[in-house]
């Protein structure tokens, strides 16, 4: 049998298109969510629906838990029977240790793997896989297209604005007075995944309403000083919010390719319904 040339790998932060998910050389190892002593995995027997139901009713948020070691291995084992290499884009090493998992899966099973760090997710991810494979139609090897894209993920930028603040009380990660004060002043927050990877607030802002002109005027102000060719709008169980996001933007810029889609359940976790993320690459 003649092996393919080159398989790509992701983890199932990543959002992808139609066209993404039915291509053949692409293989998705899915983070695990544990809510309740039960470990389901994304995507697969967990659907974006039934999480959002435990969100809503568990006192506990569910965690997330990055793919094992032996999964990768197991995949990458499966893959250079198939394959001559294969290039894995994952999470910000920041945010999740499942770059390190696919790294040591890739070591026990010594298949040539290239590892990149997306520094980001969702949308982000995107960007890279459609990329790696216009390169790879070009002929480029593992190695020559990593390295392009390792320089890509340093040019990927967002806005998240968070849907609730009742998530991060749930996770520990706000105390009860800073929950019923950010609540009763209706406090939105802006973040942003910077290029290193790593997650920080950008403003707090009173009203839904303000912080989404906020976060249009600040794409606005990024459309206008560099080169972008296309935008991802990610939400979380909020389609109608996304709508409306994509609206505005189109009536202060034109001709821009937009897409929308979902974030993923292990997102979800962490964000809550209602987030909206906007993701693009400034070249």
């Amino acid at each position: 049998m003649t092996k393919k040339r080159i398989a790509f790998v992701t983890d199932s932060t990543a959002f992808l298109t139609e066209e993404l998910r039915n291509h053949p050389d692409i293989y998705v190892v899915p983070i695990v969510v544990i809510s309740d002593g039960k470990e389901y995995e994304d995507g697969i027997d967990l659907s974006s629906d039934q999480l959002y139901e435990i969100i809503r009713n568990e006192k506990q948020v569910p965690k997330t838990s990055q793919p094992s070691a032996g999964r990768f291995k197991d995949l990458y084992d499966q893959l250079k029977e198939k394959y001559d290499s294969a290039i894995a884009i994952h999470v910000s090493n920041k945010l999740s240790g499942t770059i390190s998992s696919s790294k040591t899966g890739k070591d026990h099973s010594g298949f040539d793997v290239e590892m990149v760090d997306s520094y980001s997710l969702s949308y982000a991810i995107t960007a890279l896989l459609q990329k790696g494979i216009e390169l790879a139609e070009e002929g480029l090897d593992n190695k020559q297209i990593a390295e392009e894209l390792r320089g890509l993920a340093k040019k990927s930028r967002n806005l998240i604005l968070l849907g609730s603040l009742e998530q991060l009380y749930k996770g520990g990660r706000m105390s009860g007075a800073q929950f019923l004060l950010g609540n009763f002043l209706k406090i939105k927050p802006i973040l942003s995944i910077d290029t290193n990877g790593e997650l920080g607030l950008i403003e707090r802002i009173r009203s839904e309403k303000k912080a989404t002109s906020k976060v249009v005027n600040l794409f606005k102000e990024a459309y206008e000083s560099k080169k972008i060719k296309q935008l991802g709008i990610m939400h979380g169980n909020a389609i109608n919010k996304a709508m409306e996001m994509k609206e505005l933007i189109e009536a202060e810029i034109s001709g821009l390719p937009i897409e929308i889609g979902e974030i993923s359940s292990s997102l979800a976790v962490h964000a809550g319904e209602g987030t909206l993320g906007l993701f693009w690459n400034e070249e």
